[in-house]
């Protein structure tokens, strides 16, 4: 080690598998910012479904071994690089895209990923924003074009995205409908932004959500969708003429007819946060921003853990039952 590295605890990730490859180390050098990027000392860092997909190798992208997982953190800038004019040592911050890892405790980031947070969050729902949030975004302006008056269904609202896409989109003024798979779940949707909410455990709730429609030729005008592998083929059946499913996560294959699509001239469209350009980041950035402003951008904290049980994160947010909130990891 050269002398004046500074060390860190951080999950490093030798070889792609199960949640078992994330390995603690705590000789870990502590990242130096280059021009345009940040050096962030992590308070919180959030856990998102993905991450679990790229750990086990099955995922798109394939980042270079061996790596530390995590995107979204939230903490107090500890350093800045040259051309950094935005931020400087002490500013509470989150940030959507980490270019070191966000399971650690700093962590490097590219200064237009990093936005400042306001006193009125903590560090631990400035970590549940940047994933959550920005895709909520993309999902309802970009995806499906969503305007107000419109109605959207939110398959799997408790969950980290769906609590985002709950609150924006009754800021947006359109009719929110939400499902959940557990009473607290149901709840904490209800005080989210939905106006009603169903429990998608429940062999009739498909019937619940046509009657709540009133005219069972209405439909529902859009439908973000959290588990495709399920849920698809009944989604089509749900939309109004032009309505437009929108898949956020999946699974698994699944069969549909494409002919539930043809009478009423549904779509399907797939949601990819990272396929945004810098501007329209900046658009969910200026979104969120306001809503911070105004109050209605409100993360609900779900799962906390320490870094060391990373690994029981990744377990849990892929086995675990009826989530509720975000699930964190606390530095």
């Amino acid at each position: 080690m050269a002398t004046g590295q500074k060390l860190m605890r951080a999950i490093r990730v030798f070889e792609f598998g199960g949640p078992e490859v994330l390995k603690l180390q705590s000789d870990v050098v502590v990242p130096v910012p280059q021009s345009h990027q940040v050096l962030i000392k992590v308070h919180a860092c959030g856990v998102n479904p993905v991450e679990t997909y790229i750990r086990s190798g099955t995922y798109s992208r394939k980042p270079a071994l061996p790596y530390t997982p995590g995107s979204d953190v939230a903490g107090i800038i500890e350093s800045v690089g040259d051309n950094v004019s935005a931020f400087k040592k002490g500013d509470r911050v989150f940030c959507f895209s980490t270019v070191s890892g966000g399971y650690a405790e700093f962590a490097l980031a590219v200064d237009h990923t990093v936005y400042p947070l306001p006193e009125t969050l903590d560090f631990r729902q400035g970590a549940a924003l940047g994933v959550p949030y920005f895709t909520a975004c993309r999902a309802l302006f970009h995806s499906a074009r969503a305007r107000a008056g419109e109605s959207v269904l939110v398959h799997g609202a408790s969950g980290g995205v769906g609590i985002a896409t709950c609150q924006i989109a009754r800021a947006h003024g359109l009719k929110v409908l939400g499902t959940a798979g557990s009473e607290e779940g149901k709840k904490l949707v209800l005080q989210n932004g939905a106006h009603e909410v169903f429990n998608h455990k429940e062999a009739n709730y498909i019937d619940k959500i046509k009657t709540s429609l009133g005219d069972k030729d209405m439909g529902v005008d859009v439908i973000i969708e959290m588990l495709a592998n399920e849920n698809l083929s009944n989604d089509l059946k749900l939309l109004s003429f032009g309505g437009r499913v929108i898949v956020v996560g999946c699974r698994g294959p699944i069969e549909i007819n494409p002919r539930d699509t043809m009478a009423k001239e549904t779509s399907i469209i797939g949601v990819s946060l990272f396929s945004s350009t810098k501007e329209e980041f900046q658009q969910y950035a200026g979104i969120l921003q306001a809503g911070m402003e105004k109050g209605w951008v409100k993360p609900v904290i779900g799962s906390e853990y320490p870094l060391e049980k990373a690994a029981q994160a990744h377990e849990d947010i892929i086995h675990g039952s009826g989530k509720t909130g975000k699930m964190i990891l606390l530095l």
